[in-house]
């Protein structure tokens, strides 16, 4: 079976190795409940994944604010080969098949490519994205936005100190659903970012199709769904 082995720099010490099987999936970021977890402020809290698609091993960018390399090519969708080089943040992952491990064949459509942009200008940018992380919140407010997908119309300013989502017509978001409860959901501001915290209801709320039991940081981008609504946090600055 491939390993997945993480370093800090390429010529470094490992720092730990994966077992990747076939029909597994596999999650990276900062966050705590991903499969590889990098501790690092330029890796973004949900940040790629590795799928077993059945044709081979797909990496896919989340969505992450500073962007997944392979082999120094930014990637947003790649099939992995044997001895691909993926770089997050300052950390690197690399990807090799067991000695004699039959190999899937290459794919011949289109998701088999690697997304190729300029990537000396890219990492430019990256690295003024990254040196100005240290100073967010310092002096410039965040607003979160939800803008509904479904279920809703416009978007809603989240600039309470705690927003209530749920089927009661006193929520600031109100919601349809039967199994929803009256306040379903809440929604607090604190200063480092926007927590969902389930309340009530038979229905559970969900963030990017994962139901949420207690509470969950929310980042750029999530896709919030309660009852018949879906929406989707973009921060301001």
């Amino acid at each position: 079976m491939p390993t997945l082995t993480l370093k800090f720099k390429k010529d470094s010490a490992k720092i730990k190795e994966y077992r990747l099987e076939r029909g597994q999936s596999i999650s990276i970021g900062r966050r705590e409940n991903n499969d590889i977890v990098i501790e690092n402020l330029a890796v973004s809290g949900h940040h790629a994944k590795i799928d077993w698609t059945g044709n081979g091993f797909l990496l896919t960018d989340l969505k992450s604010k500073n962007g997944t390399f392979v082999n120094d090519q930014l990637a947003i969708s790649h099939w992995l080969k044997d001895r691909d080089v993926i770089t997050i943040g300052k950390h690197i992952i690399e990807f090799q098949y067991g000695q004699g491990e039959a190999q899937p064949d290459e794919p011949e459509d289109a998701m088999g490519e690697t997304m190729v942009m300029d990537t000396g200008k890219y990492r430019s940018m990256l690295a003024k994205n990254v040196s100005s992380m240290a100073g967010q919140g310092q002096g410039q407010e965040q607003i979160g936005i939800l803008s509904f997908l479904a279920g809703g119309e416009g978007e809603v300013e989240l600039t309470k100190k705690l927003t209530k989502i749920g089927k009661n017509a006193s929520s600031d978001i109100v919601v349809s659903g039967l199994t929803v409860g009256q306040t379903a959901a809440t929604i607090s501001k604190r200063p480092d970012g926007y927590y969902l915290s389930y309340v009530g209801g038979m229905s559970k709320p969900k963030v990017n199709g994962e139901s949420v039991k207690e509470s969950v940081a929310l980042k750029q981008f999530d896709v919030i769904e309660i009852g018949s609504a879906k929406m989707q946090l973009i921060n301001k600055g």
